[in-house]
């Protein structure tokens, strides 16, 4: 699922191009509106695992986030697994398995203060993810967030390529100082690649974590000093 058609059949060739099938497909949708949840639900009205990875963020003074960037961010990165676990965790339920897995950020636990709307929207998942996993108590299917930390992700590959010329370093070296300045906490001490990130996913999703539900996991190289 993705937001443009060049992409989402780009992320098709590759999935069928590392499986050797070519059976898989997607669907072309904005999920961070109502009417574009619908349309998901319309194209694929039920799913077995449901990974609500839909996510915006940026940087940001407190006093400059206005109503409208606060609704933004919640409707995008709240209202989307809201809506989509609403529908999909129903049918689940009636199966009697499924897995559902909200993306969180150690920024939920770590909230940045030069982006307090992100943090604050992926807190806010992790209430939804909790809520929801008692919900569904007993009924097989399990939900749990995932806690990535700074991850090279396409967007983050952007970020630093912007803040290394503006400060005349590398990328690479943006990245570092941009640890040692932000997450000096960092055990990884390096930007974790989206396969690390995706590996603790799919064990997530797997029949062999069928005892972690309600749980919070953490793939954040360590930058959250807290042991709970």
């Amino acid at each position: 699922m993705g937001r443009d058609q060049a992409r989402v059949d780009s992320a098709i060739a590759s999935i069928n191009q590392a499986s050797g099938r070519d059976d898989a497909s997607g669907v072309v949708a904005d999920p961070g509106t109502a009417e574009g949840c619908q349309a998901v639900i319309a194209a694929r009205p039920e799913v077995d695992i449901l990974v609500n990875n839909l996510g915006i963020y940026g940087g940001r003074p407190f006093f400059e986030i206005d109503d409208a960037a606060w609704e933004e961010i919640f409707q995008v990165n709240v209202m989307s697994g809201v809506r989509l676990a609403r529908h999909y965790a129903q049918g689940m339920q009636a199966r009697g398995w499924g897995r559902i897995q909200f993306i969180s950020s150690e920024s939920a636990l770590n909230i940045p203060a030069d982006m307090v709307h992100y943090g604050v929207s992926k807190a806010a998942l992790q209430g939804v993810s909790r809520g929801l996993a008692k919900v569904m108590a007993g009924s097989g299917v399990t939900v749990n967030t995932i806690l990535p930390g700074p991850t090279r992700t396409e967007g983050a590959q952007a970020m630093m390529a912007d803040l290394a010329a503006e400060r005349g370093v590398s990328a690479e070296q943006m990245e570092a100082l941009f640890l040692n300045e932000n997450r000096p906490s960092t055990l990884l001490k390096r930007f974790a690649t989206p396969e690390e990130v995706a590996n603790l996913c799919v064990y997530a999703a797997s029949p062999q974590a069928s005892a972690t539900t309600g749980a919070a996991l953490r793939v954040e190289g360590g930058i959250v000093e807290s042991i709970a």
